[in-house]
C-alpha cells in the first residue's frame, strides 16, 4: 500500500496544502477589506446646492484659514466637495473636505 494513497497533488501541492493557502488568502482579504473600502470612500458629496450658489475658491480659502487651517498646499474639487491639504494651527498636516456652499469642514482624520 502506498503512503500517498488517497492524496491528490494539484500543481505540486497536496490538496490539503492548497486548501490551507486558499483559506489563508481569504482570511487576509477579509482582514484588509475595511482598509480597502476606506480607500475607495473619499468624500465627494458635500452639498446638493447648485454650483451657481457656491462660494468662489478664494472666498472659501479665506473661510478655511479663519477656521484655523493655514499654509494651504492645495484645494481641488472632488464631486461637490473641495479636498484641501493644509496645516492646523498646531503645525500638523491635515486633509479636509469643505462644502463649497456653506464652508462646513469635514475632517478626514488623516494627515497627508
Amino acid at each position: 500500500m502506498s503512503l500517498l494513497a488517497g492524496r491528490t497533488s494539484v500543481g505540486g501541492l497536496e490538496k490539503g496544502e492548497n486548501m490551507s493557502k486558499m483559506l489563508t488568502a481569504a482570511v487576509v482579504l477579509v482582514a484588509l477589506a475595511p482598509a480597502l473600502a476606506h480607500a475607495e470612500t473619499e468624500r465627494n458629496s458635500c452639498t446638493n446646492v447648485p454650483k451657481s450658489q457656491w462660494m468662489k475658491e478664494n472666498v472659501l480659502k479665506k473661510k478655511v484659514e479663519a477656521a484655523g487651517y493655514k499654509d494651504i498646499r492645495s484645494m481641488s474639487l472632488r464631486g461637490s466637495c473641495y479636498e484641501v491639504y493644509a496645516f492646523t494651527d498646531k503645525g500638523e498636516r491635515a486633509e479636509i473636505y469643505v462644502d463649497p456652499a456653506s464652508a462646513k469642514i469635514y475632517p478626514t482624520g488623516e494627515a497627508d
